[in-house]
């Protein structure tokens, strides 16, 4: 971990300075060379375009408006600087938005500020966005499981294939589902490689096929979701 982090190179938006310095603090601690911070969507873009860094990891709410400048911002980064991953660290779930950004290819994750209590499995989440995965957030998962149609796309999959590529969704490894289902990672990775086939993934690298496997899984919501706010969150901007 530690190698790849000292050559990871990181800017940090938010519009909460304490946050914002104390995230700073753990990455420079474990090895990431933190080149920039920024407190609203402006500052953010100006200083990627100007670093270019591996990795931007934004707020969603930020000043002037408090809306979705942060969002608004990891867009543009998106279209202009591909290869720089993006993650989404916020108090708040914004459905459309997250799976507009998340949609969009590779190298991008969304986690909930409250959800973030093992910094170990925060780093580890920070190394396989860089890697060029996709993680999203467990209550955003569970948001869209709810909110899926009747006519499902994936209804061919089974209710554990189901349950396998929800974990897959949340950037968990083979080895962590394993471990999250209590059973063997050859099970799991039965269970992947079904999965996979029966969406019908064009023959690539497996790490693109389980990104491309997971937008499958998210993608049906965006014809029926807006903003949907996290369980238990109030609507309040923090």
């Amino acid at each position: 971990m530690a190698e790849q982090a000292s050559s990871t190179r990181v800017i940090v938006a938010d519009d909460e300075v304490l946050l914002r310095e104390g995230l700073v603090g753990l990455l420079e601690q474990r090895g990431y060379d933190v080149v920039g911070q920024a407190g609203d969507g402006s500052e953010l873009i100006r200083l990627v375009r100007e670093h270019q860094p591996d990795l931007a990891i934004v707020d969603i709410r930020m000043p002037p408006t408090h809306s979705t400048e942060g969002l608004d911002a990891a867009s543009t980064i998106r279209q202009e600087f591909p290869e720089t991953a993006i993650l989404i660290l916020s108090a708040h779930v914004e459905v459309a938005h997250a799976m507009t950004l998340l949609g969009s290819g590779r190298r991008s994750g969304y986690l909930l500020k409250s959800r973030v209590t093992d910094i170990d499995e925060f780093l580890e989440t920070l190394e396989r966005v860089c890697r060029g995965g996709s993680v999203v957030d467990p209550a955003l998962v569970q948001e869209l499981v709810e909110a899926r149609r009747a006519d499902d796309p994936l209804d061919e999959l089974t209710p554990r294939e189901r349950e396998v590529l929800g974990l897959m969704a949340e950037g968990r490894s083979n080895a962590g589902i394993a471990r999250r289902l209590w059973v063997t990672e050859g099970t799991v990775e039965n269970h992947v490689h079904s999965v996979l086939r029966k969406l019908r993934l064009p023959e690539t690298d497996e790490d693109h096929r389980r990104v491309l496997a997971v937008l499958a899984f998210l993608r049906p919501s965006l014809r029926d979701s807006d903003r949907v706010e996290a369980p238990g969150h109030s609507p309040a901007r923090r």
